[in-house]
């Protein structure tokens, strides 16, 4: 019998564990807005035009708020974008795989901005599909009960626990998205008994995936097939959140998985041009180098070219720990909250093959991501990710052309090779990298490429290397230089127990008028944590505006 009288702490606790699909009642944050004054006095500046700076700034434009973007690259999106190569023969995605932009918090947002009626969310074939040794499957698109038949047909004694299993990640979910429509008067009469009305949410909220695994199913070859998108959320079952997985793959497996058409980039262009439109600027190829800070409280934001523009507040999407390191002055954050920020660690990252091939694989080849596991555990395969040792470890095979018909030029088919990947590999190439030094890094890249065009013509695609035209590669050096993500990191921090919804950091600082808005804040990575991340940012400052 748990307690049902539920401490402020805890109760805040569970209510930090929602933001992934946080309610708004916009029509009240309008009436508050209403009372700022003179939208003038609250210009605001952000760092880094990834999903989440730009979703903060496209909601505070639209109430008025004059705002300006800096953004190094000459693109927005950051790990949102796509590129070009054999003169635009071939456009790769960056990083979008699936996205569950659908039935939720996200697509609600997406369509208050205006947003959802310029692109088109269009749903994968399948989940995803995962080949291992012994085994070879495809996830169906919002069917969990047939995803508890499938499995049940190979594991036959586990059927109990593939169906408590399944059907509890579902409901942490629905729970969840039910809980994040709720008013705050309603959570705070009800908060007594919350883990009555939220029992899955409170009966998971302390657990580990490896530990909510273990609630249901014994055989370890299912646990790691149950647990196969532990990828998407960067950490093994012994170190992920069983809150953070649940939520996310009950959303994937009730709701299903999308692509955006025609790449994630075009949901980058929309969230910039809605700033633009509602009259604020998006400065390209312009890096922010220094957080100016007076009396506590940010004052600016000094551009690379020495340039400084006056800011009340100033939201970064930026790496969370170069903010405080290296754009704030040194004694601007209090001690305690620097030894938190240099106790997380920053998420795994990747090590990524675009092919672009002279032949077309669509309908040839089945499926659209692949997931190949070596068959060793996935404890095992993490630890290979970690140690770069691509030949052993977990990885994936994207075939974009599976997803909608027109995806490459005719004749031609479009790739994406992935493998997860600790930064330690590559730190051994850092400094001459920087210093445009790149012969030995060159040649470890290109020994890497080989191996995963070699392991995934063997194990998915028959006769890959002859299909080949173009071939581009990308490690976490790469990752760090594009966005400045802290060692090439893809989620963020990592979503570990002690940083993982109930306990992730906050988006509003110690430091009066700074904010984070992207994967190193709340709730953390992925497209739809950095786009939920920039509306719960949005949502602070407007509080703490009036």
């Amino acid at each position: 019998m748990f307690e049902t009288k539920l401490s402020r702490r805890s109760f805040l606790a569970i209510s930090a564990m929602t933001t992934a699909s946080v309610a708004f009642d916009w029509r009240k944050i309008s009436a508050h807005a209403a009372k700022m004054g003179p939208k003038t006095d609250y210009p605001t500046v952000i760092i880094g035009a990834g999903l989440g700076g730009l979703c903060c700034g496209a909601l505070l434009a639209k109430q008025g708020i004059p705002v300006t973007v800096v953004e190094q690259h000459n693109i927005p999106g950051g790990y949102a974008t796509s590129f070009d190569r054999a003169g635009g023969k071939f456009t790769f995605e960056v990083s979008l795989h699936g996205t569950s932009i659908h039935n939720n918090g996200p697509e609600r947002l997406l369509k208050h901005l205006g947003i959802l009626e310029k692109i088109q969310l269009v749903q994968l074939p399948e989940i995803y599909r995962l080949k291992t040794p012994d085994l070879d499957i495809s996830v169906p698109q919002k069917d969990p009960e047939g995803y508890i038949r499938l499995l049940s047909e190979h594991f036959p004694s586990e059927a109990e626990g593939i169906r408590g299993f399944v059907r509890e990640l579902v409901a942490v979910a629905e729970e969840t998205d039910n809980y994040s429509r709720k008013g705050r008067w309603f959570k705070l009469i009800f908060k007594p008994i919350f883990p009555l009305q939220y029992g899955r949410m409170w009966n998971v909220r302390n657990k580990t995936l490896a530990d909510l695994l273990n609630d249901h199913v014994k055989d370890p070859d299912l646990q790691d097939i149950l647990a196969a998108l532990w990828g998407y959320y960067g950490l093994p079952p012994s170190k992920l959140s069983g809150f953070y997985y649940a939520v996310a793959t009950g959303g994937y497996l009730k709701n299903g998985s999308y692509h955006i058409k025609e790449r994630s980039q075009d949901l980058s262009y929309a969230l910039a041009g809605v700033i633009e439109e509602a009259g604020g600027k998006v400065l390209y190829e312009t890096p922010a180098k220094k957080i100016l800070v007076k009396s506590g409280a940010v004052r600016g934001v000094q551009l690379s070219g020495g340039k400084t523009l006056p800011a009340r507040a100033v939201v970064s999407n930026a790496s969370a720990l170069a903010t405080f390191k290296e754009m704030l002055p040194p004694d601007a954050a209090p001690g305690d909250y620097l030894k938190k920020l240099n106790g997380y660690k920053p998420s795994i990252s990747t090590f990524i093959v675009w092919l672009g091939l002279n032949r077309e694989l669509r309908g040839r080849i089945k499926g659209f991501s692949t997931h190949v596991s070596p068959g060793r555990g996935i404890e095992a395969d993490y630890q290979s990710c970690i140690k770069g040792e691509v030949a052993k470890g977990s990885y994936s095979v994207s075939i974009y052309d599976n997803v909608f018909k027109g995806y490459s030029r005719p004749g031609t088919s479009t790739l994406m090779l992935l493998f997860l990947c600790g930064y330690e590999p590559w730190q051994r190439f850092e400094d001459d990298y920087w210093k445009g030094i790149k012969d030995a890094y060159h040649k470890e890249k290109e020994r890497w490429t080989d191996i995963l065009i070699q392991r995934a013509e063997k194990d998915v695609i028959p006769g890959l290397s002859s299909m080949i035209e173009v071939r581009e590669a990308a490690t976490p050096l790469t990752n760090q230089r594009y966005t400045g993500n802290t060692q090439g990191a893809i989620y963020g921090f990592e979503q570990s127990m002690d940083n993982a919804f109930m306990n992730r950091i906050d988006n509003r600082t110690p430091v009066e008028g700074l904010y984070l808005a992207g994967a190193w804040g709340n709730p953390g990575g992925g497209f739809v944590g950095v786009l939920m991340a920039g509306q719960k940012t949005f949502k602070k400052m407007m509080e703490d505006w009036g």
